[in-house]
């Protein structure tokens, strides 16, 4: 076995592609990539000739990142007339997209597949995946257009809402643009004449050599841009109410049945009411909505969430009420009281926890300590920023996590995470581990202690090894009675593996094939790519590995394992797949909604509030067109989600997302 994880990782390095520019030093423009604030890569771009352009991007996160080389050619009017890519994505699988073109048609060769078709030189072909080129090359044709709008090929289109001019550093001329059409969320640019000085999207910033000391300043400006972006739309599209009754709707119970022909009574965020449709004259002034053959539940949880001011509205649009945060800034109370506020339309954060990382190459760069002592102070300043719990990650040393353990548990905090790197899931749960994140993480349980956890090791041995788990081996019921015994929850995030073990190039993955053509281009483009790379002949294997995750998560739920559903990645619809693959697995789909509900609610320990609908309790509320205990797929036909006193209408926040709705 140590032998195949060596070779495994020799070979995820040869597949990585060099990324020497044989050309004068002097004729490259140099930008830093900067991830999660630590110099994670570069970004190049040089002149090949009239109009045309070379590029290349690079960057490292945890052992993942992509990897790539382009050129690119402009006709006259700058738009790309000859594109191609070649390298690796983010997750190390090989990438060829060619587009080219003559006055007449294009043909083009992308992960979505290949192509001709009429083409006439005025619209923007956009990559799949590649450097930050595309974003100067889209920036320059807003700025020139007399519409602020330019028409994307084969498809699509995004428009120039937002210019702001403003006075970087030394006087410095810039303008942000704010950019609706590519993304779910606007996609921001800054620029300096008709050059890209600066990109910040999230944790990843690409900046210019000569413009890096003023990287953060840009961040404060575009930061307060977005905010009030935000802020505006949740003055749109939050819809105070006082009184409403729901009418006539089939009310979802602890019991995960449903009591058909209710009238739910709401007075600002309480239920005050819960009684037989047409029992009573309805009093004058009160809202009403009819909710005739449709359910009524409580908010959902999601149990595996890292929020931004973003991914707030997708949560209650896809009627997630309640989150636990399981890794942030320790800035994210602050967002929680914009959440709470409703400054920013978002869920409630019921959990907070901290997140601990060793030092080395694949540390996650949002809190690394370099010894035991750091730590465990850590820890205490966790505490006193009133988080509940300690998320442990993988390049932690195995012997420090029974101290650190032992530090949290002291001071009434819970520990869960990753099994740092040569630890077994069984030694950490025996060093204390509440909580285990990722289906992975067990599996990795049976292979061996010698895997290096940080690397994508922890995703490609299971894949290619876990179909061979025995689910009746003495080895594995021994760990099961150890997870029973210990009373360790599992949070299997399992929707992920999908997207990683099962999806082909070329095709939508079947974690987002239900959705997918009603998001944005990029959101789209991300699906199509393959998950992880599967050598030649280990397709069904991979897919046979992911099934037996299934096998396990069924065999969890039947021997009475703690199990809470959760994502780690796009808010509501991924949580809508997770609970569509638990139903899946075997479990009843009215227990899969009980999870998702009251369970999770008992867990956390905020069911006296949340997590059903019963007289006095919070009104965190959602509207189903349909009967998701029938058809758990019905789940995602949410007419509204109701929280703090506010109906949230889905149909209105996909929009401002440029998300199509369900119907």
């Amino acid at each position: 076995m140590k032998n195949l994880i060596i070779i495994t990782f020799l070979f995820l390095i040869s597949c990585t592609p060099k990324t020497e520019v044989s050309i004068n030093s002097s004729d490259i423009t140099n930008y830093d990539v900067v991830f999660r604030e630590s110099l994670a890569g570069n970004y190049k771009k040089w002149v090949l000739g009239e109009n045309s352009f070379g590029f290349s991007y690079q960057y490292t996160d945890r052992g993942r990142g992509p990897n790539f080389q382009e050129e690119i050619t402009l006709n006259k009017k700058k738009y790309i007339v000859k594109h191609s890519t070649t390298g690796v994505n983010y997750l190390k699988d090989s990438i060829h997209e060619n587009f080219t073109s003559n006055e007449k048609t294009a043909l083009w060769m992308n992960p979505g597949g290949e192509n001709k078709d009429i083409f006439n030189g005025n619209e923007l072909y956009f990559r799949y995946d590649g450097s930050p080129a595309i974003y100067e090359i889209l920036a320059n044709l807003l700025l020139t257009s007399n519409t602020k709008k330019i028409n994307l090929y084969p498809e699509g289109n995004v428009q120039l809402i937002k210019k702001v001019s403003l006075n970087i550093g030394n006087n410095v001329p810039a303008n942000l643009l704010m950019i609706k059409g590519l993304d779910i969320k606007p996609t921001y640019i800054w620029m300096n004449d008709d050059q890209m000085i600066c990109r910040i999207n999230g944790n990843l910033h690409v900046v210019r050599e000569d413009m890096k000391t003023h990287r953060l300043q840009m961040k404060v400006l575009q930061d307060s841009i977005e905010d009030d972006y935000l802020f505006n739309l949740s003055k749109k599209l939050s819809h105070k109410f006082k009184k409403v009754v729901i009418k006539n709707v089939n009310v979802f119970t602890k019991q995960g049945t449903l009591i058909l022909n209710q009238d739910v009574f709401v007075e600002e965020n309480t239920i005050k009411e819960i009684r037989s449709n047409g029992q009573k004259n309805l009093i004058n002034g009160i809202k009403i909505i009819d909710g005739t053959g449709k359910t009524l539940m409580p908010g959902m949880f999601d149990s595996h969430t890292h929020n931004n001011k973003f991914r707030g509205a997708l949560h209650l649009a896809g009627g997630v009420t309640s989150v636990r945060d399981l890794a942030n800034n320790k800035q994210l109370k602050k967002l929680s009281n914009r959440f709470n506020n409703n400054e920013i339309i978002g869920p409630r954060i019921v959990t907070f926890s901290g997140i601990i990382d060793g030092p080395g190459p694949f540390a996650n760069q949002r809190n690394v300590v370099n010894n035991l002592e750091e730590g465990l102070r850590e820890i205490q300043e966790y505490k006193k920023l009133g988080y509940q719990q300690i998320k442990l990650y993988s390049s932690i040393k195995p012997e420090w996590v029974r101290p650190l353990i032992e530090e949290a548990h002291n001071i009434g905090m819970k520990v869960s995470g990753h099994i740092p790197a040569y630890m077994t899931a069984s030694k950490a749960i025996e060093s204390g581990y509440d909580e285990i994140q990722h289906m992975n993480m067990l599996f990795l349980n049976f292979l061996s202690d010698t895997i290096d956890t940080r690397t994508p090791l922890r995703f490609t041995m299971v894949a290619k090894h876990g179909a061979n788990l025995d689910l009746k081996s003495d080895e594995y019921l021994d760990f099961i009675e150890l997870l029973k015994s210990n009373e360790t929850l599992i949070d299997p995030t399992v929707s992920i593996f999908e997207n990683m073990f099962v999806s082909k190039k070329g095709e939508p993955s079947p974690t987002f094939k239900k959705i997918i053509n009603r998001l944005p281009l990029i959101n789209q483009r991300k699906y199509y790519s393959g998950g992880l790379p599967k050598p030649r002949g280990q397709e069904e294997n991979y897919i046979k590995s992911f099934d037996k995750m299934l096998d396990v998560i069924f065999d969890l739920y039947q021997k009475g394992i703690g199990i809470v559903p959760g994502t780690d990645g796009l808010p509501g619809f991924l949580f809508h797949r997770e609970l569509e693959l638990y139903e899946k697995s075997g479990i009843p789909s009215a227990e899969v909604l009980k999870l998702a509900t009251i369970k999770a609610a008992e867990i956390i320990g905020v069911s006296k509030l949340f997590g059903s609908i019963e007289v006095g309790k919070q009104a965190d509320l959602i509207l189903i067109d349909g009967n998701p205990i029938k058809d758990i797929s019905e789940l995602r036909n949410i007419e509204w989600t109701m929280k703090g006193g506010n109906i949230y209408y889905s149909k209105e926040l996909y929009a401002s997302m440029g998300i199509k709705h369900y119907k």
